[in-house]
């Protein structure tokens, strides 16, 4: 039996999300987000189904096997740095952690929309020239303080709703940038640097569905912090559903910022 052809279409969308330059002129190129993941359990979650159904086709690059340049994170509309368990000072241990921080300078030079959460939010702030140090160890659903500006910005849906942090290290508020929120421990949990330059210490893009992943990616760091994974996963049954629902808007309005900045 004959193997059936694809699409023309199809092929010609695929091509263009890979940039293939067989591409036909008149095609209207794909939109492109990349994602730099850290590390595997820790992806786009929530955020993946809202960046496609913008019309972006998403492409992960897994930072410490594939190199990373300006070039690379210059290139797509929307690039999301997500979290990871290293440090940005750690560069010596991980060297490419410079390069990625040199990267993200370019892009957040250029004015492009970019998101960092976790230690994607770090490397923005260590981009803009902001120290990043070891703070206080932050695990599990607890509420933020949303600051003046914070409660006029995009994370207003989070003023009544806890949020899940995970994180050892703070960041200095990057000069000229806004600082949108904070928790007793850590005084920077969110800032904006440019209308869709976000940075967010905390994971609204956790999915409650997959938050084993979590408890078994980091059970040496949870073991060593003295937390049971019992009480995150009561937490997680307790707040996961709400937090899910208000970071679904608040990435919402992120995108609809992110199309502004670059119509």
């Amino acid at each position: 039996m004959a193997r059936k052809k694809p699409a023309p279409e199809l092929v010609r969308n695929v091509r263009a999300l890979f940039g293939n330059d067989r591409t036909p002129a008149n095609l209207k190129p794909i939109k492109k987000c990349l994602a730099v993941r850290h590390v595997a359990f820790e992806d786009l979650g929530l955020l993946g189904p809202l960046v496609s159904s913008r019309g972006y086709g998403v492409r992960y690059h897994d930072a410490g096997v594939q190199p990373i340049d300006a070039e690379t994170l210059l290139a797509p509309e929307l690039l999301i740095v997500l979290g990871g368990p290293i440090g940005v000072y750690e560069t010596a241990a991980y060297p490419f952690v410079a390069d990625e921080i040199a990267a993200i300078a370019a892009r957040l030079s250029a004015g492009k929309p970019t998101l960092g959460i976790c230690l994607g939010a770090q490397m923005m702030a260590a981009a803009l020239g902001a120290r990043v140090a070891p703070g206080f160890k932050e695990i599990g659903w607890a509420p933020l303080q949303l600051t003046a500006e914070g409660e006029k910005s995009l994370l207003a849906p989070l003023a009544a709703t806890p949020v899940l942090h995970w994180h050892g290290d703070n960041c200095e508020l990057p000069a000229g940038c806004v600082k949108l929120a904070s928790t007793q421990h850590c005084p920077v949990q969110a800032f904006m640097a440019a209308p869709a330059q976000l940075g967010l210490q905390f994971h609204l893009e956790a999915e409650p569905a997959r938050f084993e992943t979590w408890l078994i990616g980091h059970t040496l760091e949870l073991s060593k912090a003295g937390i049971d994974p019992r009480t995150l996963r009561d937490q997680a049954r307790e707040f996961a559903a709400a937090t899910r629902a208000a970071g679904q808007k608040v990435f919402s309005t992120w995108l609809d910022m992110a199309v502004e900045a670059v119509a």
